[in-house]
Parts: structure tokens; sequence; C-alpha cells
């Protein structure tokens, strides 16, 4: 395991996001021992690996078989064939994944009656593919000791599945949620019993009742400061706390922080004897009834602990003991289930066998994420057990012939006895196209190398991504390698997706998916030739962009995404469900400009105003002086110009830029501790200088009091390693924009010190700059255009540059920079030093609790927290959703799914229908639909507007294309339009067919405000 200083730069570094400092070190420490390697079991070990445990045994006792190939995706044909033990032959493919982990295979037999004491060097135990016999030995076994090792059990039988968690009599939870605590600024506080606290500004304060918070920064009922108190939630923006009436509480002034504390929390776990006929379930569908699947489950376990196997396939007799079994077991219960559902009982029977890839997936993600929580008490485990199933997949299948589920002795075995030979041809035969091939991509094409989706002639998986592999990658993309660093994603996933099942045909692309490739690569006719498209994306922009394209072609899209232990699946169904933009996220809180320049309250506040200083200066001023320069020719040209009383936009920065450019190391130094001095220093002397410790409003109250807080200027020292990183990291990143090398010799604190000594920084002089105190403004500036300047200015400007000349400081050489393109990711180039010391400065000067590397880095690189077990788990939900789809599910048969693995929280809802839109009584539209029009050469403007007029009745009143108005009647000229051709208004473009319009129609009367909705219409040229 790496050590803490490492991990920024290991493999952690997104999971490090998810699980803080303390439960990396308490994983790096743990032992943890697996049984059974099959298709869940595998799943398990590769997300445990992958997290970073000390070490990790695999033990398995049984012999790879074909049947394994559609769930094991670390088993080769080539194991089958030496009949090698499963566990012996993953254990160096597992060791791939993580060189920090130590892996080992067991093959030792392990049975009820062995001696578990070897158990006792572990801190948790999974069992998978075990009989009950053996979990209720391990079990008791674990809760006996002290402390008590954490037990896991669970299994996947056909298309249903389960886990089972045991803890101990004890266990603490030392965080129950994983999320950074909630922090609220303070309005008032009431003196009462109890005392009652509103938030700021009427912000929402985030605590839920039962919480616990400590106050910061409270004036008046000072008492307050540092205390701990019990939430009790009044509304979204007030809670009260204890008493406040007594004398020790003065009067509330201003001022205040409300920070969330964390509690930790002691729960207890019963064993699994007790809970087989008492269980506590976890509802995650509530169409479902859990208490069906645990009898189910427990059943399935019986059956093979009389029968020493699993119920047949299709096999009658099998299904009559297993379902007599069940009314045994339903009948010992707390809460039997009256009736019992026999005849799916019977379909469970049926398929028990099997063992369907896309739920090893989901509970696999689940119980590896229960381990985490086992070995470091981050957030709430499940209580105790969990039941997933693919029970709407089974819907209809008892019509197929027997046959059609008999295994054929082939890697489909698993599978086919799910779900039967014809549905198994059609993902064979399947046309898929999926965009990324990151963190969920590499799961999702792993599911469909099991499932064997385009392995015939006629299938084709298409994939396209156009980023490259980078070492932090390889902590959740689990098809990469170390020597894939720097190969590109689409090809090595494709080609690590084939090991898996080499008859996988799988195209891989490079391309974006955006407008720039909608003609060419991926213009309609790809996405109508695919049978249907998977969002394997990271950002919400390029997901809205995916929908667009399937909705207006008319194809099915599968969209997912994680976020640290939370996740989410869509199912988008053409002309059934809503599409993914029928659904909007609120928009992010902006910060207002006047907060980020002049009025921090936060370290988000400085951490913004930091990565935004490094875009100005290192970034976007560069840019401008290149682009100034590449337009306007040479410094002699310019003066030229300037003689010819021109004025060339953006000539004062310019001339600053190129006036102020060092040339030496020496003088970016130099440069770097002027910039601390006007950042941290005349910064805070401006701002008193205008608003005084005393000054008031115009109300009379104090104008500094929260969230406003008064700065105080920063003394430099060069004995802070604060400061000296902020001058350091300036320089560095003013050499490199200035292409200035510097040696391990520039950087030495003896070097520093002496440029330092040298410098002269000027004194500090009031500005007459008017400050911004209101929100009025929501966001900074995004331009650096200067205003229009005077001939004087223009003049002055001509003369700098004259001068500039006459010295050499205006040689081609310096008409150049090179601008910095922020990348978070390399520690080398000083990116995040900057960042995180101009941040902790500025945070200084406002007395503002400082943000660590790592926070600052999370939040300036706006890094999304991931970790495997999410992935793996949402990958196996899209999976399953794909394939209701393909079988032709109805939509009460789909489920969306929203999940916080962290909460142990999953939620299933049917998808929400598309929303129709009337038009007039009998014409209404989706959002799937779209009007087809079909013109030729000549088809004018008119002929196009008595289309409409002839098939639906209505009067058109608005024709647009994209921005462009191509018929808006109460526009100047628009009337003549009307003899004008399609083809001459829309102007399309070489080898343009057709065109997508917006389009409005004639209100049914003159008191109407609007005109009628109608869906896009698309006009084809007919040439």
């Amino acid at each position: 395991m790496a050590t803490e200083e490492e991990i920024d730069d290991s493999l952690y570094s997104r999971q490090r996001y998810v699980l803080g400092d303390t439960a990396m070190k308490a994983m790096a420490h743990s032992n943890v021992f697996l049984s059974g390697l099959g298709g869940l079991g595998v799943e398990i070990a590769k997300n445990v690996a992958l997290a970073g445990v000390r070490s990790l045994v695999v033990h398995d006792t049984r012999i790879a078989t074909c049947k394994d190939l559609g769930t094991q995706f670390f088993l080769r044909e080539e194991d089958v064939t030496a009949k090698r033990n499963r566990a012996e032959a993953c254990q160096a493919r597992l060791a791939e994944l993580n060189p920090h982990v130590s892996i080992t295979s067991s093959t030792a037999s392990l049975t009820s009656k062995s001696d578990p004491s070897f158990l006792r060097q572990y801190q948790c135990v999974v069992l998978t593919e075990a009989p009950l016999s053996l979990l209720l030995m391990v079990d008791e076994f674990c809760r006996n000791q002290q402390p008590p090792i954490k037990f896991i059990a669970g299994d996947v039988f056909g298309l249903y599945s389960y886990t089972f968690c045991d803890f101990g009599p004890e266990f603490t939870i030392m965080d129950r949620t994983g999320e950074e605590p909630t922090e609220s600024f303070v309005a008032t506080i009431t003196k009462a019993n109890p005392g009652v606290i509103t938030s700021l500004d009427n912000r929402m304060h985030g605590f839920q009742s039962g919480d616990h918070i400590t106050f910061k920064e409270i004036e008046g009922m000072t008492i307050l400061n540092g205390s701990t108190q019990q939430v009790k939630v009044l509304s979204p923006y007030a809670y009260s706390i204890c008493d406040t009436s007594g004398d020790d509480y003065q009067p509330y002034e201003n001022g205040g922080i409300a920070v969330e504390v964390k509690i930790p929390k002691t729960v207890t776990f019963e064993s699994l004897k007790k809970q087989l006929d008492s269980p506590s379930t976890t509802f995650v569908d509530f169409l479902k009834d859990p208490i069906f699947s645990h009898v189910a489950v427990h059943s399935l376990q019986q059956f093979r602990e009389d029968h020493g196997r699993l119920p047949g396939v299709r096999s009658l007799e099998d299904s009559n003991a297993f379902i007599e079994i069940a009314r045994q077991l339903n009948g010992k219960l707390e809460s039997a289930l009256n009736p019992l559902d026999e005849k799916s009982l019977r379909m469970i029977s049926f398929t028990a066998e099997g063992c369907f890839a896309p739920l090893t997936a989901t509970m696999g993600g689940i119980i590896a994420q229960e381990v985490l929580k086992a070995l470091t008490g981050k957030f709430t485990p499940i209580n105790q057990w969990l039941h997933l199933d693919a029970s709407e997949v089974l819907k209809d299948l008892d019509q197929c012939p027997a046959s059609a589920f008999q295994p054929r002795n082939d890697r489909y075995d698993a599978l086919r006895i799910c779900l039967g030979e014809d549905l198994l041809g059609k993902f064979h035969n399947l046309k898929l196209f999926m965009v990324g091939c990151g963190a969920i991509g590499c799961e999702m094409l792993k599911n469909y190398a099991l499932l064997g989706i385009a392995t015939a002639e006629k299938g084709k998986i298409t994939i396209t991504d156009n980023d490259i592999i980078e070492k932090s990658n390889l902590n959740r993309q689990f098809l990469f390698r170390p020597h894939h660093i720097q190969k590109p994603k689409s090809t090595t996933a494709a080609a690590s997706t084939q090991d898996i099942n080499p008859s996988v045909n799988i195209d891989a692309h490079l391309h974006k998916v955006c407008p720039d490739t909608e003609t060419t690569v991926f213009n309609d006719e790809f996405f109508k030739d695919m049978d249907v498209v998977v969002n394997a994306l990271d950002n919400v922009a390029a997901r809205q962009y995916m929908d667009s394209r399937c909705v207006t072609n008319e194809r099915p899209l599968m969209e997912s995404g994680t976020m640290g232990a939370k996740g989410h699946v869509q199912v988008i169904v053409p002309h059934m469900t809503e599409t993914y933009g029928s659904q909007r996220d609120p928009p992010d809180e902006s910060v207002p400009y006047c907060t980020l320049k002049s009025f921090p309250a936060t370290v988000e506040h400085t951490i913004q105003w930091a990565r935004d200083k490094f875009e100005i200066s290192f970034t976007q001023k560069p840019t401008m002086f290149n682009k100034y320069w590449t337009n306007n020719g040479s410094p002699e040209v310019v003066i030229k110009k300037f003689n010819d009383s021109e004025q060339p936009e953006n000539s004062m920065a310019v001339i600053k830029l190129l006036k102020n450019r060092p040339v030496s190391w020496a003088e970016c130094v130099s440069t770097a501790r002027v910039k601390f001095e006007k950042y941290f220093n005349h910064k805070a002397k401006q701002l008193l200088s205008v608003f005084p410790l005393d000054h008031k409003m115009s109300d009379g109250t104090l104008f500094w009091q929260s969230p406003k807080r008064p700065p105080a200027p920063v003394i430099f020292n060069t004995a802070s390693e604060l400061h000296m990183l902020f001058v350091v990291s300036t320089a560095r990143l003013t050499a490199a924009y200035c292409d200035i090398p510097v040696s391990e010799h520039d950087l030495s604190t003896d070097t520093l010190l002496r440029i330092l000594s040298g410098v002269k920084v000027p004194p500090f002089k009031p500005s007459n700059k008017v400050i911004e105190t209101e929100a009025s403004s929501p966001t900074k500036p995004q331009q650096l255009l200067e205003p229009s300047v005077t001939s004087d200015e223009i003049e002055q400007c001509r003369q700098q540059l004259a001068q500039l000349l006459a010295k050499k400081r205006a040689t081609p050489g310096h008409c150049r920079m090179i601008p910095a393109d922020f990348e978070k990711d390399d520690d080398t180039n000083g990116h995040i030093d900057y960042i995180t010391s101009a941040s902790n400065l500025r945070a200084t000067m406002y007395h503002i609790e400082l943000a660590d590397r790592f926070k600052t880095k999370r939040i300036a690189g706006r890094i999304v927290p991931a970790i495997a077990t999410t992935t793996a788990a949402v990958a196996g939900l899209a999976t399953l959703e794909l394939i209701k789809y393909v079988k032709g599910a109805t939509l009460s048969d789909y489920r969306n799914c929203f999940l916080n693995l962290g909460l142990s929280l999953i939620m299933f809802s049917e998808p929400g229908p598309a929303s129709v839109t009337q038009i007039k009584p009998g014409l209404k539209f989706t959002q799937w639909d779209m009007w087809h029009v079909h013109g030729q050469r000549g088809y004018k403007l008119k002929d196009f507007m008595q289309h409409f007029k002839d098939t639906y009745g209505l009067d058109i009143s608005l024709v647009v294309h994209g921005v462009k108005m191509i018929f808006v009647p109460m526009m100047p000229g628009h009337m003549k339009r009307l003899s004008k051709s399609m083809l001459e208004l829309l102007k399309p473009s070489d080898g343009i067919k057709y065109m997508d319009l917006t389009i409005g129609f004639e209100p049914p009367s003159e008191d109407a405000d609007e005109d009628l909705p109608a869906p896009p219409v698309r006009y084809y040229f007919g040439l």
C-alpha cells in the first residue's frame, strides 16, 4: 500500500476522495479471505483488490468448466482445457490489478466439519457458492472471536441473488454517510428553551434531526463556540438546539458557522442462524416483496443442503420438491407470505443452476463495498439481507420449449439456463454503440463479452473514446494495466474485451461524438444502423448531446453514471419512456463575483479565486498575447499601425505584458514576490482603507459582519513554507510561459533567498477603484478585452513599443508565450502547488480555515470521486436493462435506479412515460416524434407551409433553422420569402440531404398569447 505522501500519485487518487485517508490506511492493514471463485466471487475479488487491502486470499476447490466462462471473466478456455482450479487460474490475473495487494490462492478443503481456526488471521471473511451448513458454521465462529471477524455471504442463483452481512454483536460506524461535513452560516440565535437558529440569507442548512453540530465564530453567545449540540430540524431554514435561555448564554450579536460533527454509532448484528427465520430485509423495489426473495433463496440453500446440488434445469420433480421446502420455510417465518407465489418459485427452480452475469456484476460491486465498510467503519452497512433479482426477464419464458434452456457444454450455458437459446441468439447478432471507454465502459464491455453480445457475423460492438490511459485510471478501469499507460482507451479496451471472449466483434474508434463528427463519422445513418446505444460518459453536456442524437434517430439509450458511492441508471426507449433531457438537475449555485474578488467566506471561495487567477495569468493572457501578434504582425508593423492611427484590440494589455515580461529566472522570482505583495498584502490594505473595521452601512449596521470577513495584510516571510511555495510555483509558471529554463540550482534555497533579498517591492498606494459589494454580478467577467483607448493612450503604446524594440525586448522570441494547459494530475508542473498556496494565503488573509493539497486538488480540478465497487454495480444494472430491451419489455418491466452504496440505499422506479403534447384535439406528439417533409429542387416556402395546411389544418407562424430565422411574418421582408425556394432559403452545404427545422403554428384564436407547439420537422431537399 502506498504511503500517505504517495497517495496522490498512486492508483488510489480518485478512490481516496470517496474513502478518505483514515479508511485507506485501515484497508492497508487488513486481510480478507474470499471463498468461491465463480462469477460472483471473482467480481468481489476484483473490486477488493482494486480498493487496496493488504492481502486477499482467494479460495476454491472447483475445477474450471465451460459454464464458468459465461460469468468468470478471469478464466480462459485454456484453463478449462487444462482442468485448472478456478482460484489458481485467476490468482495471477487478479494480482495484476494492484501491485500493492498480496493475492494468494488456496485449494484446501473447507466444509462444515473443517477446523475454522485459520480464519483468525483475517478481518473479513466472504463466502460465495457455499452450502448452508458451512455458512452457519463460519458465521458462528466469526461472531465468537474477539474482536469479531466480519462475515459476509452471497450468491447468485439464476436470476435471483442475495447478500447477508454479520459484523458482530457490536459494530461501530465511524462515518454514516461519508459526505463532507455540512456547514451553515448563522443568521440568528434566540434566547429560549430550546434555542432556535435560523440560517443566513434564507439558505437551507442541510442538517437532519439527530445530527450533531458544533459552532465557531459566534459573537455574543460565545459559550456555543466549540460546543457540540444535537439538532432538531424545524424547517429547511431553522433548527433548534439546547436551552439557551440561561444567564450563561449572552444575547447573540453576529456571525457564526454551524458545522456538522461526525459522531460514531454502534449497531448490532444478529447471527445467520437467527436471521434465517427472522430476517431483516432491505426494500429496493417497492413492487417486490423482499420476504419472497428471502424464502426463495433460503429454499434453494436448503435444497442444495439436502441434495448436494441445485434444482435441475426445467426439472418438474426438482421444482416440486423445492416448492415444498419453500412452503415449510415460509411457515416458520414471523411474517409468513400468504399466499406463496408458487408459479414464480417454479421459474426460480427452473433457472437456479444458471448464473446471470449482470447480477454477478451488481452484487459483486455491492458485496465488495460491504467488505470495505467492514474493514474501515466508513459508511452504513447493509442491515442485514439484501436481495436483488431480474424476475422481469422471466416473464413469458415459461412459454418457451424446455429444450431451449438445456446446457450445450459451451461458455453460454449459465446464461442459456436463465434466458433460453432464442434470446441468446439476439445477443449474438446485436449491433451496439457505446460512447466512452473509462470506468463504466470497461465494466460494460466485460458484461457484453460474458453475454456473447456481437459474437455472430451480423453483430458488432462499436466503441469510441478520444482519451488515453493514465496511471490514475488503473484503480477503477480494470481492463487496463500499467503497460497500457499512454495508449488509447478504446483500442486497448477492445483488445482486453476479446481476451475475455475472443468471438466478440468490436470496432474501436478514437473520435469524439460531437457536432464536429455528426456529419462524418457518427451521422444519422450510423445511428440508425445501431440496435441500441450505451452511454459510458462522465459529464452532463455529453449525455445531453447523446440523448438528442438518440431522440432524433429514435434509438434506445442506456444511460448510467457514478459519483463516489452514488450511481444512477436510466432506461430511454423510443416512444415509450421520457428522455434524459426530460428531467434537469437544478443548476449549481453560482458564487457572486464580489464574493470571489473581495469577500470570500469559505475555503471553496478562495480555491475558486486561485483557480481563476491561474487561468487568467497563465492561460488567458498568454493566449491573448499570442493572438495579438498573430493578427497584427511584428512590432514594427504594429508601430506603423499606431502611426496610421489604427487601434489594434488589446494593445495596452499586450504591451504591458511585453514590457513586464521576465527574461531571466531572477526576474520570474521578482515578479512572483511582487504578486505576493499585491494579492495578499495590498489587497487587504485597500479594502480596509475603503471599509475600515468600524465602517457602517446606511442602515447603521456594521459593514464587516458575517458572512463578510475583514482581511488582514499578510507579511511576507521567507521562513514560511506556504509563502515560499507561492513564490516558487508562481515563478516556475511564469518561467514556463516565458520559455525560460529552470535548473535545480535555480530552485535551491540559497539562490531563492539571494534573489528575494534584492527584490524591490512597491509600497502600498490607495486606489480609487470601485469595489463591488453587492451580489448583483453572479459570475466573474469572462473576457480580457480592454475598453476603447484614447489617442493619447495609443501614442503611449507606440512609444513604449518603440523603446522595447530599441532595448531588443520585442524580438520575435519575446512576442510568443506558452499558455499553460491546466493539468491536475501532474504533480511536477506546479499547477496544484500554485492553486494550493494562493488559496491558503488568501484564506489566511481572511481568517478562513485552510484546505490541504488533497482537498484543493479535488475542488480546483473538479474531480469526480470514483470507486470500482459503484461502477461495477451500476454497469451490471444498466446491462440488465439492455437485456430487457433486447427481449422486448413493456414499460412496467423496466427499472431506473438510483443507488448510494455508502448508505446501502438502492431505489428502483418505473421509468416515466414519454410526455405527450397536444397541438389540437386529435393531434398530439411526444419528444420522440419528428415530422418529415419531402421537397424537390423547386419546392418553395409557400409549398412547405401549404403542406401543413393540407395535412394538419394548421397555419405556420414560424420557421427557424438553429438560430437562423427563416420565416417570421412580422419581420421586415419575410413575407417576400414565401415565393423563394427552400433550397435558396436554407442554403445547404454540399452533400447535405436534409435539415431539421423548428416550426410554430398560429394559435386557434386571436386571444391566445402563444403559438401552437409542433415537433421538429426534417425537410428533405430531394436533390
